[in-house]
């Protein structure tokens, strides 16, 4: 006669597992349909059409904004925005270090 051989019990663990991997495999699936139906959704668009701004209506050299949309270049600034409009300056970035600054470092 053959022997046979006792079968462990299957341990709780697999099954936890799986069950686990299961569902955060369906939470991913539904983040990812959220996602999608998100993208697709239609969002009323604010104000109004600019046909001017058309991306396919043709440009020409001429083409200005009207004369009460254009920047006055005679207009006086305001301190604070000429303090803002002042070009950044700083010290000139070097590729290769002044000479001596390695003599002049102090410490370890």
């Amino acid at each position: 006669m053959a022997k046979h051989k006792k079968q462990k019990p299957k341990s709780r663990k697999a099954g936890v597992s799986t069950l686990r991997t299961v569902a955060l495999g369906v939470a991913g699936i539904a983040v990812g349909l959220f996602g999608v139906l998100l993208a697709r959704r239609k969002v009323p668009s604010e104000g109004h059409a600019a046909p001017d701004l058309a991306l396919d209506k043709p440009r020409a050299a001429s083409d200005r904004a009207p004369e009460a949309f254009r920047p006055d270049p005679t207009a006086p600034v305001s301190p604070s925005e000429r303090e803002g409009l002042r070009p950044a300056t700083g010290p000139v970035p070097l590729i290769v270090e002044p000479r001596g600054s390695m003599a002049s470092q102090t410490g370890a």
